[in-house]
């Protein structure tokens, strides 16, 4: 595949690592010489130094016969005009812009970006997609991570197996005989800075990290019987009143409104419009890294503290001074992946990583065959996959225990009829059925022929 990335910054870096490594023709627009040097020196990609939404430059750039540009500059005109640009002078097919002001996002405006209107084929708000990671986090404290498949019906749980956790050492085929009733599988392990796909014989350690993939309904009880019963957060910290400060903040007024929830926001303007704009929630106007503000927060009673700043030093220093003021439990936003091990070590319990959030939703888009979603794990290291089953599949039909799944694959779940299937040897996948795996890097072409529609079949 052919395709075009406009920025350079972190995720378009991170996009463009992710494309070329699959052997895809990436070519990358930056107006900074310094970002597409490095990226050109670091990635097996193609640079060129120049305005991204500029017909000259996508020229060069290949849009002639490009598959699909991937618009992820900081400033939201740039990567519309960029997509309409590519659309109507070199037919691009597939176009893709991360949108970040939230007014383009409006309900009423929910056929802007249209074939009609403008023609972008799939926008991606990351303060959104964000906003919603951290909420499923804090609504299960006890996962590690938490994505949904399959219209919310099925869940991918990461857990992370402490020392009382109540399955150490069991062979994970006997918990579906302990738990007949329970629908989760444990599809993957991470331990030790290795990850591969859990087999029937593997046994669970402390300090692994446990990838579930269960019900959706199911999710408290699979993290209580890893041990995991920790309360959802009454009293919240949120440091940064950007947008998905607010977003995290709204939301649970809404949804939670006997959630007691401050905001600390280091621009006084800001400050003050977020303090017009919410309800309940107390609004303080200061540094998350003064400890006289955080005492004003009432730190020390907080259940929880969520550092959403643009600056991750400030995130990670900001929850683990919480944490030694005596806040129960911290989360931090960490754009540089190189500062996650550091969070963990000064014992922040939870990080996201929005250019992982990012990547994701692209690489829904960049997968062949019928995949529906995509969520990357481990820096790509595997995939979490839910894609439809067609006719043609080579899976349909054959029981579970007949099926050549490659070594790197497990599938956790089956969404049949508004029903989740837990597969055993028995199961039998028919078509239409939404199937969520998890697949290593090097399995995931085998995924994409699996969920392709043979030509055979016409």
């Amino acid at each position: 595949m052919k395709v075009i990335i406009c920025g350079a910054g972190q995720v378009g870096y991170g996009i463009a690592e992710r494309l070329s490594q699959e052997d895809n023709d990436v070519s990358v627009i930056d107006t900074s010489a310094s970002l597409v040097a490095h990226i050109t020196e670091t990635l097996d990609v193609r640079g060129y130094v120049g305005h991204g939404a500029h017909p000259d430059m996508l020229a060069k750039a290949g849009a002639d016969d490009a598959d699909m540009i991937i618009a992820v500059t900081l400033y939201d005109e740039v990567n519309i005009v960029a997509c309409e640009v590519a659309h109507a002078l070199f037919n691009v097919p597939t176009k893709i812009a991360r949108i970040r002001a939230q007014n383009y996002m409006r309900p009423e405006y929910a056929d802007l970006f249209s074939r009609e209107h403008i023609s972008i084929d799939v926008t991606i708000s990351p303060e959104i997609e964000v906003g919603k990671m951290v909420l499923r986090r804090i609504s299960f404290p006890g996962a590690t991570d938490i994505v949904r498949f399959a219209e919310d019906h099925i869940a991918m749980v990461a857990i992370e197996c402490m020392e009382d956790c109540p399955v150490l050492n069991t062979p994970l085929h006997q918990l579906s005989q302990l738990f007949p009733d329970l629908m989760a599988t444990v599809t993957a392990i991470y331990r030790n800075g290795r990850l591969h796909v859990a087999q029937s014989n593997d046994q669970l350690l402390v300090g692994d990290l446990a990838y579930v993939i269960c019900q959706r309904d199911h999710t408290r009880r699979t993290l209580g019987l890893f041990g995991h019963d920790e309360q959802e957060a009454g009293r919240i910290v949120i440091a940064g009143g950007g947008n998905i400060g607010q977003y995290v903040a709204r939301t649970i007024e809404k949804m939670q409104p006997r959630t007691r929830i401050k905001i600390i926001e280091s621009d006084r303007e800001r400050a003050v419009a977020i303090s017009e704009r919410l309800k309940s929630t107390i609004v303080l106007h200061g540094s998350a890294l003064d400890q006289a503000i955080l005492q004003q927060a009432d730190i020390q009673e907080a259940d929880l503290m969520v550092t959403l700043t643009n600056n991750d030093q400030i995130n990670i220093l900001g929850a683990a001074m919480a944490k030694r003021m005596g806040c129960r439990s911290t989360m931090a936003l960490i754009n540089n992946p190189g500062f996650q091990e550091l969070a963990t070590g000064v014992g922040i319990d939870a990080h996201i990583n929005p250019r992982a959030v990012t990547i994701s939703r692209v690489l829904q888009h960049v997968r062949k065959g019928r995949i529906l979603s995509v969520y990357a794990v481990q820096k790509g290291m595997a995939e979490v996959i839910e894609a439809e089953a067609l006719e043609t599949s080579p899976l349909v039909g054959r029981p579970f225990r007949d099926l050549d799944l490659p070594p790197g694959l497990r599938i956790g779940a089956i969404y049949r009829d508004k029903a989740v299937i837990r597969p055993n040897g028995d199961t039998r996948i028919k078509a239409k059925d939404r199937v969520v795996m998890f697949a290593t890097a090097d399995a995931v072409r085998v995924v994409e022929q699996m969920f392709r529609v043979s030509i055979q079949y016409f």
